[in-house]
């Protein structure tokens, strides 16, 4: 019988019962290793500490214009034990927009020249709702887990090694680790949360053309380098290269089309 309480054991013990869960729409299959109560419950209180460290916008009709937005594609959202909250941040230098697990989502008053209008608001809130639906948070606490575990397995099996063999091995774990390992599997969650925003903003009656073309306006306050510069970028970011997301987004745009005709009806 195995022994569970050494590090290989607990590390064989995290695979026996590792949570297998499969994404809606897409079907993707991920592993979970962190409950629903626990993930929300640690997102809400990084949010409130959040809203307590960062300025809340007192621009009542941007504040309104996000909370209308967050609330009509999170109706459409399948998350339906999710505490939902839309705040806009007062940093006019950060384009950007994040959601923690439970439903917070933040939306910094920088992206909204980007944004345009209300549609264009909607693919970036759209997309940060779709974080949350398919549990991206708690998917890579969970791959964190796992690296981790699998480094002290590795470490343990190590022990009767020289101790420069032992750190360079470590070493090459933990880049490997992150390089082949939890970067591409962010990106692959910025692809996924791409594709569900697009789906769930046309659900909640937002032309989907418009994520094109906000990432298209996106991508030109960027300067992104070229070539061979511009491909290692792309592979050591969390985050896909604006191209690739553009591509991939214009492949989508016909089912998104479909659920936006839909819902028109």
């Amino acid at each position: 019988m195995k022994n569970f309480t050494t590090p290989i054991g607990a590390f064989l013990l995290a695979l026996v019962i590792v949570g297998c869960a499969t994404v809606a729409e897409t079907g993707r299959r991920q592993i979970l290793l962190i409950n629903s109560s626990e993930e929300m419950k640690l997102g809400m209180t990084e949010f409130d500490k959040l809203k307590q460290s960062t300025p809340v916008s007192k621009d009542a009709a941007a504040s309104a214009m996000v909370r209308r937005v967050g609330q009509r594609i999170a109706a459409v959202a399948p998350l339906p034990e999710a505490q939902w909250e839309f705040v806009l941040f007062d940093d006019p230098k950060t384009a950007n927009a994040f959601c923690l697990p439970g439903g917070k989502v933040g939306v910094y008053s920088g992206i909204l020249p980007i944004c345009q209008s209300e549609t264009g608001l909607a693919v970036v809130v759209g997309h940060e709702i779709a974080h949350a639906v398919a549990r991206h948070g708690a998917e890579r606490m969970s791959h964190g887990l796992l690296a981790e575990m699998g480094g002290k397995v590795l470490a343990e099996a190590m022990k009767a090694r020289p101790e420069a063999t032992q750190k360079l091995v470590m070493q090459s774990y933990s880049i490997g680790a992150q390089v082949g390992v939890l970067l591409p599997y962010s990106r692959s969650q910025e692809y996924e949360a791409d594709h569900l925003g697009m789906i769930y903003m046309a659900r909640a009656g937002y032309d989907p053309a418009e994520t094109v073309a906000f990432w298209k306006r996106f991508s030109g306050t960027q300067a992104q380098p070229a070539g061979l510069m511009g491909k290692l970028q792309g592979y050591l970011s969390t985050h896909p290269v604006n191209a690739d997301r553009i591509a991939q987004l214009e492949q989508l745009l016909p089912k998104a089309r479909a659920e936006y005709k839909s819902a028109a009806r």
